[in-house]
């Protein structure tokens, strides 16, 4: 991913799209990050049906992140897998459970490894895979 994709990422909202069964499902992120191997790490506090869909499509997820000021985006395509202990999720409840003052927690986090980078800003580069 160049420097304008991990930019957005870090400073942008994240919409999480999986699929399973013909029946799509697409949710904001709040609690999101990219590692420094460049893995997108998602908190899990409210992602159950996100989190059915990915057992149902062995991982497949796409995410949107976009600036609605200049309409620069990207669709990131990959393959998540499901945690519940480690460093990263500990990180994501502390986090929530500040934010949430203790009234949620974070009970794991998806690590998406992306496969695919896709340009939906509007122009020339509109569709490119980066």
């Amino acid at each position: 991913m160049n420097e304008s994709v991990l930019k957005l990422l870090k400073e942008g909202m994240w919409d999480l799209a999986t699929c399973a069964d013909g029946e799509p499902n697409v949710v904001p992120v709040a609690f999101k990050d990219v590692t420094e191997d460049g893995k997108l790490v998602v908190g899990d506090v409210f992602l159950e049906t996100t989190l059915n869909n990915i057992k149902a499509s062995n991982g497949k997820i796409a995410i949107s992140v976009y600036d609605p000021q200049n309409l620069e985006g990207y669709q990131i395509k990959g393959t998540a897998e499901y945690v519940t202990e480690g460093a990263v999720v500990d990180t994501f409840k502390a986090m929530v459970e500040k934010m949430f003052n203790g009234a949620a927690t974070a009970k794991g986090a998806l690590i998406i490894d992306p496969e695919k980078v896709i340009v939906t800003t509007p122009g020339a580069d509109n569709k490119k895979v980066l």
